[in-house]
């Protein structure tokens, strides 16, 4: 009786997980359009919101990745690892959200995925293959974001740096519009996966599901719980991300937006997870460095990079923690 309700615990947790998800990543799709005041800061998190929700229900392969990859077998786990590793990723979530700091919530749901298991059953019960195919995705994607965001603006200001800035930003703040709602339904598109992801490996642990196929209950809510933490914003983390890492115009915020979104449908489209702050981030910072390398604030750079490496220590250790309280108490 007990484990069937952690298996609603689970749902809920994670439910929870893609709500503060969704406003805490709200920036990633709005931050430069917002900041370049391209859109309203109400009509782009509405707009932004319905758009996750979209491109939520589009596909399950990183959502199977996710499920698939962690563990070695879903049988050698339970809802309460699950619970636990969950708790791990939310209040690491929160606590950086807080603080206003752009960290990675794909981070933080790793991290605690195998703080969790590591402490719970060992960490024999992770599966080696998979988490380092997943965390060279989420490291390696950032960098492939900066290269492209580099290229993206170099070949636009030489197509069209003939023209005055104040024209520039006439031309290119429409195409922002255009370029921010691909970004938004690219995030729907990668991002509320994961928590589909961990319901569906928590339903297959307790015998509920026999394949990994993502039930449409699970895609439907997640979908939701997204866009509803989406429309809530996060407008700590849009300052950051909008202004303090590089001053834009609209055509460095379109470019930035284009090639995240290109970044982040490329690696839907091939099943695997990145973090869209780290995709966001390291597209400005290329868009950034295009025009000039001192253009960049490298100091609020190098503090995200350093909440990027400890989000999966911390979140891990907190969900080991929470765990051990959690078998202590039943």
């Amino acid at each position: 009786m007990l484990d069937h309700y952690l298996v609603w615990a689970v749902v809920f947790l994670a439910l929870a997980f893609d709500y503060i998800n969704g406003f805490h990543d709200t920036a990633n799709a709005i931050a430069t359009s917002v900041s370049t005041r391209a859109i309203h800061p109400k009509t782009a998190v509405m707009m932004t919101a319905v758009l996750n929700f979209l491109g939520a229900m589009i596909s399950t392969g990183v959502a199977k990745t996710i499920g698939g990859d962690l563990v070695m077998d879903a049988k050698m786990i339970d809802s309460g690892v699950i619970c636990a590793a969950l708790i791990g990723a939310i209040a690491w979530n929160l606590l950086t959200w807080w603080w206003g700091i752009p960290s990675s919530s794909s981070h933080a749901l790793i991290g605690g995925v195998i703080g969790a298991v590591g402490f719970s059953v060992g960490f024999d019960a992770l599966n080696e293959a998979g988490i380092i195919k997943i965390f060279l995705s989420l490291v390696i994607s950032p960098i492939i974001a900066m290269v492209g965001g580099f290229i993206i603006m170099k070949v636009l200001l030489l197509l069209f740096g003939r023209f005055s800035p104040i024209a520039l930003n006439d031309r290119f703040r429409t195409m922002q519009v255009l370029s921010a709602t691909l970004m938004a339904f690219s995030h729907g598109s990668n991002d509320a996966q994961k928590a589909m992801g961990i319901i569906t490996l928590t339903l297959l642990s307790g015998g509920y599901i026999d394949t990994l196929d993502v039930p449409t209950w699970v895609k439907f809510s997640c979908a939701m719980a997204m866009a509803l933490g989406t429309a809530a914003g996060g407008w700590r983390i849009i300052s950051t991300m909008g202004n303090k890492i590089f001053k834009m115009e609209t055509i460095n915020g379109f470019a930035a937006d284009l090639n995240s979104a290109i970044t982040i449908f490329t690696a839907t489209f091939l099943h695997l997870p990145v973090s869209t702050t780290h995709v966001v981030s390291g597209s400005i910072m290329g868009v950034g460095s295009s025009k000039r390398v001192k253009a960049v604030n490298w100091g609020v750079a190098r503090s995200m990079v350093m909440a990027w490496f400890v989000t999966i220590p911390l979140s891990g250790l907190v969900a080991a923690c929470t765990y051990w309280i959690g078998s202590v108490i039943f």
